[in-house]
């Protein structure tokens, strides 16, 4: 698989050397399945956000937006993960001595360079070889489908918010068989009913979750009654994070593609 533009510049940007590393927290809770899956000890993880639950021992800090500073500080961390810029400014990044590594991939193959990266810099290289090819194979058993059926994700119901071009859903949808047909250079953005209505998608996905909570479904909504999508249900801590999940959840996707548009 190519490097995107973004793994050159982790490349290119972060330490060439492994350190040893004692004292880990995670601010990105996609982050710490990784973390776990290179086979760090869980001793090493001494904290993480709130909605953290892949190492139940270490202090909660938080949450991904709003980390506790100080708590962070008094952990005396060696090495942080955090997500992005506007989660963990370089101005609180600063205030501590410990390395840190920016986890925020936007792409499925963004998530595999920063697997590699961070299994570099963890001492961990021989570990995130194998799972970065684990989790390649896994795009390998992706089904052929007849086309590329138009997607439209819905990301929030109030106020109608739907996933654009720099979202990792949208490589979900592309790597599953599908294409966003949300075409703004944009994580979310804000949209009409008339207008996703006028995009005339083939699916229609809507995730539930912390960013959309108990939604009425699209279709027993008043404003999508000419909507003639089929309607895909999906978890939104398995489809819009950015961590192992969205390789699964590629291969779901592509399921239920292939399963509608072979009817």
């Amino acid at each position: 698989m190519k490097k995107t533009l973004f793994a050159l510049i982790l490349l290119a940007l972060l330490p060439t050397e492994a350190f040893c590393v004692e004292r880990i927290v995670i601010l990105y809770a996609a982050a710490s399945p990784i973390v776990k899956a290179l086979g760090v000890p869980e001793a090493h993880v001494v904290g993480v956000t709130r909605t953290d639950h892949e190492f139940p021992q270490a202090i909660r800090v938080g949450s991904h937006l709003r980390p506790n500073l100080e708590l962070i500080k008094a952990l005396k961390p060696d090495f942080i993960i955090c997500g992005s810029k506007r989660a963990f400014p370089y101005e609180a990044a600063r205030r501590f001595k410990a390395r840190v590594f920016r986890y925020d991939p936007r792409s499925l193959e963004e998530i595999l360079a920063s697997i590699e990266r961070l299994g570099h810099l963890l001492g961990r290289e021989k570990e995130a070889k194998a799972l970065a090819g684990k989790l390649s194979e896994k795009l390998r058993q992706v089904r052929p489908l007849p086309r590329r059926p138009g997607v439209v994700y819905e990301v929030m119901s109030v106020p109608l918010k739907v996933a654009g071009e720099k979202s990792i859903v949208s490589d979900i949808i592309w790597h599953a068989g599908g294409r966003n047909l949300v075409k703004v250079p944009k994580k979310h953005m804000q949209i009409s009913p008339e207008k996703v209505l006028s995009l005339a998608p083939d699916f229609y996905i809507y995730q539930v979750g912390p960013m959309n909570r108990r939604p009425t479904p699209p279709k027993e909504r008043p404003y999508f009654r000419a909507l003639k999508s089929v309607v895909v249900k999906v978890d939104e801590k398995e489809f819009a994070r950015p961590g192992l999940n969205a390789f699964d959840a590629v291969l779901e996707l592509n399921k239920v593609f292939y399963e509608h548009m072979k009817k």
